[in-house]
């Protein structure tokens, strides 16, 4: 596939291509670059330019480049211009200039991770879906989408994250959506703002550049959820609602069990009643908010509610599975939620209730009585509070049905200290401590949480946990 010749990147780009390439794909990492890729040297935590002669030599079709970098021959591949970023920002800005697709931008402060990836299993179902394979979500990361986008795309879906105020509007100008989605606001990048009607405002700025006459699909069931439909409505997109609140899409009915989500909801005059293979109300949230925006783009939203049983959570973002901890018996497993990407109030409470729901099994391992166990490592970026929204956490009903709360992380101390003795396990100052106890922690029949924010790095109990069935 043809993405992008020289004549094109350069006059997308006001830059200088030397020699005739052909680039099919679009890439900033060497580890991940496919033969044919663009090669874009950007300046992060290493300059881009130190890396250019190794994509070349692992088959990269051409480099995007500020100069000619030592070791790299004057007729390679090249596309000079002043500044690599800005340059990528006009291929992202080109590519979505040529396209016909319908193009959803998504925002929020838990969920969009989650709500892209429920997008592309359902639109790829129904025409070709271009998507990002991670979470880039930022300055580098959406234009770098754009510029990846085939020509000949019926649907995009663009993630828009944000960790300071004034970040979403421009990246949103840039995309110029067709249709938006706000899957919800909570407590999460406190720290730079002052209240959470400032991150309402924030999410809602990514009405900003969507194209005349387009929708926001909004949360109905929020405190902000005022200041969301004033934001889009100021902005001139009409504002389609879901939740379990009165909505255009209505969530009437939610049922958990351990590994599945039962779904009833209405739209107009037209019922749904569909499953998730997965266990979780904010995942049921989304789903909905997902079959909203696929109607909204054209698609066929009864279509899109059925194909949601084929989505599963990406890594990390509450998965579940199976570990086996004793080769030679099979029953002798534990269920493991990893959760271990990111964390504030709102989504612990959601994970809380996914434990809750979830039934632990009797007469195994050592301790023969099952139990529902997490591990919770620190919620970062909540701001002057931070110690309030912890200790908060011991007063949430879905807590109740947990056995034990291990707890990682200097702002976890006052959640373990809020917690009734009896349900106190080990606090440890950081995750590589406490994951040298799984052994002592867990057991087969258990139903295991980890969950913390990505800094906390409790994903190292979660790989502890994996390791105890390759003993």
């Amino acid at each position: 596939m043809t993405l992008w010749t020289a004549a094109d990147a350069a006059a997308a780009t006001g830059g200088t291509a030397r020699g005739d390439w052909v680039v099919g794909g679009v890439s900033i990492d060497t580890r991940t670059l496919q033969p044919g890729d663009l090669f874009v040297a950007l300046q992060a935590a290493r300059d881009g330019h130190d890396f250019v002669a190794q994509a070349l030599a692992s088959g990269a079709g051409a480099a995007l480049v500020s100069h000619v970098p030592e070791g790299v021959a004057s007729d390679a591949p090249l596309l000079i211009v002043p500044d690599v970023l800005g340059a990528l920002d006009a291929l992202g800005r080109a590519a979505r200039a040529r396209t016909k697709a319908q193009v959803i931008g998504v925002t929020g402060s838990v969920g969009k991770t989650s709500t892209k990836e429920m997008l592309r299993e359902v639109l790829s179902r129904q025409g070709k879906c271009h998507v990002a394979e991670a979470s880039y979500n930022n300055h580098w990361g959406v234009p770098l989408t754009l510029a990846r986008m085939p020509a000949d795309a019926d649907y995009a879906v663009i993630e828009i994250g944000m960790n300071h105020p004034g970040e979403i509007a421009p990246l949103s100008r840039l995309t110029r959506p067709h249709v938006v989605m706000i899957t919800t606001v909570a407590a999460a990048h406190l720290e730079a703002f002052d209240d959470l009607a400032g991150i309402a405002r924030e999410k809602a700025s990514i009405v900003a550049g969507l194209d005349p006459g387009g929708i926001a699909v909004l949360n109905n069931d929020l405190e902000v959820t005022p200041i969301l439909i004033a934001v889009a409505a100021d902005a001139g997109a009409r504002c389609v609602t879901f939740g379990e609140s009165p909505s255009d899409w209505r969530l009437v009915e939610v049922r958990l069990s351990t590994d599945a989500t039962v779904l009833r909801a209405t739209s107009g005059q037209d019922d749904y009643l569909f499953r998730l293979a997965v266990a979780g109300r904010h995942f049921a949230t989304n789903a909905l908010g997902v079959i909203a925006v696929a109607d909204a783009v054209g698609a066929d939203p009864a279509l899109a509610a059925r194909d949601l049983v084929n989505w599963q959570p990406p890594a990390g973002r509450g998965t579940r599975e199976s570990v086996q901890l004793d080769q030679a018996q099979e029953d002798e497993t534990l269920d493991l939620i990893d959760d271990a990407f990111n964390a504030n109030p709102t989504s612990m409470e959601a994970a809380f209730e996914v434990l809750a729901a979830s039934q632990p099994r009797d007469g195994l391992g050592r301790i023969v009585k099952g139990r529902r166990i997490a591990i919770l490592g620190d919620m970062l970026e909540l701001g002057p509070d931070e110690v309030d929204l912890h200790q908060g956490l011991a007063a949430l009903s879905s807590l109740s049905a947990v056995s034990t709360v291990h707890c990682v992380g200097p702002r976890m101390r006052a959640l373990y200290d809020a917690l009734p003795e009896a349900m106190r396990g080990h606090w440890k100052e950081d995750a590589a401590a406490l994951a040298k106890q799984v052994a002592q922690i867990v057991d087969a029949g258990d139903i295991v949480l980890v969950k913390g924010s990505k800094g906390s790095k409790v994903s190292l109990v979660v790989d502890a946990i994996r390791k105890l069935g390759h003993r």
